[in-house]
């Protein structure tokens, strides 16, 4: 459980590609034994197109992809996670305090210098990154005096790292900016004749430079907007979270045409549409993440 929490809101200039950071501290304080006994804390983390980057101290954690043990993270404390199309775990025992950041794929290309096809469907310790600058990063943040200096000092850090990176293909930057604009759901055949190439070309350079394809990326944006919602509980307040059979009733409203509703308004073709994606991208069902307490620490 998290102790403490601090968000901070980027520089205006930087807001259209980093998302709010999140400071934290959770467990005994930063330095104070825990204890042998002391139970792990396990987070499962939903899928999605964005890249985490964490910048932490203090007890480390691992980072588990269920699908490869390869692609997982063991005993660290700053790591960067690339964009997602399945659900992972983190999992912490002790003290432990850092900074949350959510950059977009265009940002994290230019930020850590890297093509994201090289993190796609990983967490990778810092040390795994060819540029040791976010090392140097880390060290001020976690001798900062308090957040509001070391939300400044990621204010200064990442305008400096921007201006000095390569810029992204301009063509990416505009594909990037349609799904966003559109939450997913512009056509990928569309997509492409927008930007002037062929389907295979715009998957290929997606792909490689923002780390998934341009079809699974607009796929979760439609399922963070979805998931955001659930998160501050717009969906519950339609009612009861959908069950997974055919043909079943709300006791309360009668069909469940608030879910169904949902479901349409969120690009879902229907209900068992919605179903199949949560699934897919969070492990479990809209109806267990409904519950108080259920929703991961991914902000989606």
């Amino acid at each position: 459980m998290l102790d403490e929490v601090r968000v901070g809101l980027p520089a205006a200039r930087l807001r259209p590609v980093v998302g709010r950071y999140l400071g934290y501290r959770e467990g005994a304080p930063v330095g104070v034994e825990s204890g042998r006994d002391a139970p792990a804390l396990v987070r499962h983390e939903a899928a999605g197109a964005f890249v985490v980057l964490i910048l932490g101290w203090g007890a480390p954690l691992d980072v588990l992809n269920p699908r490869s043990a390869a692609h997982s993270a063991y005993r660290v404390d700053s790591f960067v996670a690339g964009p997602y199309d399945g659900y992972c775990t983190t999992s912490t025992a002790g003290a432990g305090a850092g900074v949350q950041l959510l950059l977009t794929p265009p940002a994290a290309r230019r930020v850590l210098g890297v093509p994201l096809g090289e993190l796609t469907n990983r967490a990778v310790a810092l040390d795994g990154l060819p540029d040791p600058w976010l090392h140097r990063l880390r060290a001020r943040l976690a001798g900062a005096p308090d957040w509001p200096h070391r939300f400044a000092l990621l204010d200064a850090a990442l305008d400096a790292r921007l201006a000095d990176a390569d810029p992204v293909d301009p063509h990416l930057d505009r594909a990037w900016d349609l799904l966003t604009g559109s939450a997913g759901r512009i056509g990928i055949g569309g997509l492409a004749d927008e930007l002037g190439w062929s389907r295979r070309h715009l998957a290929a350079r997606f792909r490689r430079e923002l780390g998934l394809g341009p079809k699974t990326t607009a796929r979760l944006l439609r399922f963070q907007r979805a998931y955001a919602a659930l998160g501050r509980q717009d969906a519950v307040s339609a009612g009861p979270a959908p069950p997974e059979g055919p043909g079943s009733v709300d006791g309360r409203t009668g069909p469940m045409d608030g879910w169904a509703g949902l479901a349409a308004r969120w690009g879902y073709y229907d209900q068992s549409h919605l179903i199949r994606e949560f699934r897919e991208f969070t492990g479990t069902t809209p109806a267990a993440l409904g519950r108080p307490g259920s929703h991961s620490s991914n902000p989606g």
